[in-house]
């Protein structure tokens, strides 16, 4: 009956909405438990929020003021009390980028470098399609004359940088898994391959991807040494997939060797063949192990994209922000923390992308047989 009870107090919370919960709040209706959950869902949440806010805008301020005061005792130092006056009267005018302090943005300043970010996407779309459309009938007559069409060869937008790591953090992250999850399995069923791999696995696990990359390129660029084809794609999935991998290893092949033995004799005693007992008794006991290595390396992938886009100047987020900091521009700084919240929210998705997954595939164990 309490159970009943208290089952019907979440579903009339949930059921109110937040607008009806605000209602309530105002008329006295809210019970008690639900005021406290309101206050714990929405109300802590946005107070943080707001607080990370304003501490980062007092931060930014003070650290304005820290480089302001030293270029103009700078000025005082070195060329006299009228060029400091010019400096202050610069600084405070904020009209000349040059003078101005380069340091931690303000909230705003990263607002306004997100807006602009988004109109440059939108000028760079439409001088994409105008380009695809002037050069359709001349791409038609190439491709019948057996010859390579015109490709828009203009920078990438913020935009498409975004879809650029997530291409190929996608794409290191589907070969981790076609690399990891069977070989995972090949060694959690056989000690010998246990103890065959385990020496590999503990060497090459802790690499850094600096040099997973390295290794990748002098690889792929011999591979790849007669192509045409952009290369920097092909090393930077690759170099993320192999960094990235190894949580999946160990965690399917863990998985795989602490299988129930029981389920195993059922197996044998039904006589199942190999690939039967594989896809039908083990992975199924597996996938919890299997699905928290695949969320680790979903995100080690998302981690060292970054630095890897780097290295090989593929035309990602990673490319993105070494360009900002190397441009040096008053708003470079802000756009970097663009880049950065962005990175994190996207990292957060993909997180919640693969729990999602885990929840739809996963059932009970005593299915599986």
């Amino acid at each position: 009956m309490k159970q009943s009870v208290t089952l019907g107090k979440v579903t009339k919370f949930m059921g109110l909405g937040f607008l009806g919960t605000i209602k309530d709040l105002f008329t006295g209706k809210l019970e008690k438990e639900d005021f406290i959950s309101f206050l714990r869902k929405i109300v802590v949440p946005i107070a943080s929020i707001l607080l990370f806010i304003g501490l980062w805008h007092m931060g930014s301020k003070t650290l304005y003021n820290i480089e302001a005061e030293f270029r103009i005792n700078k000025a005082l130092e070195e060329q006299g009390q009228v060029a400091a006056d010019a400096v202050a009267a610069c600084i405070a005018l904020g009209e000349d980028s040059s003078c101005q302090p380069n340091t931690l943005p303000s909230p705003a300043q990263v607002w306004e470098s997100y807006q602009s970010l988004l109109r440059d996407h939108n000028i760079i779309s439409a001088d994409k399609a105008a380009f695809i459309e002037k050069t359709a009938a001349l791409n038609e007559k190439r491709l019948a004359e057996g010859k390579d069409p015109i490709t828009y060869t203009g920078r990438p937008s913020f935009v498409d940088q975004i879809f650029r790591s997530l291409k190929t953090v996608f794409a290191g992250f589907l070969l981790a898994l076609v690399i990891a999850v069977p070989l995972g399995i090949f060694i959690g069923l056989s000690p010998t391959l246990k103890s065959a791999f385990n020496w590999f696995i503990q060497i090459f696990k802790p690499v850094s991807p600096v040099v997973w990359y390295l290794l990748v390129f002098m690889i792929v660029k011999t591979v790849l040494i007669d192509s045409n084809e952009d290369s920097s794609f092909t090393i930077s999935f690759i170099s993320v997939g192999l960094c990235s991998m190894w949580a999946t290893l160990v965690n399917t092949a863990m998985g795989v060797s602490s299988v129930d033995k029981d389920y195993i004799n059922v197996a044998k005693v039904l006589k199942l063949g190999n690939f039967q007992k594989i896809f039908k008794v083990v992975l199924p006991s597996s996938l919890p192990l299997i699905f928290t290595g695949l969320k680790i390396t979903l995100s080690v992938a998302w981690m060292v994209l970054i630095a890897i886009e780097l290295l090989a100047q593929s035309p990602g987020l990673g490319l993105f922000v070494w360009e900002e900091f190397q441009n040096g521009a008053n708003d470079s700084n802000a756009k970097i923390i663009v880049a950065m919240f962005v990175i994190g929210i996207i990292g957060f998705l993909l997180d919640r992308l693969m729990l999602a997954i885990q929840n739809w595939v996963s059932f009970d164990k005593t299915d599986a047989i």
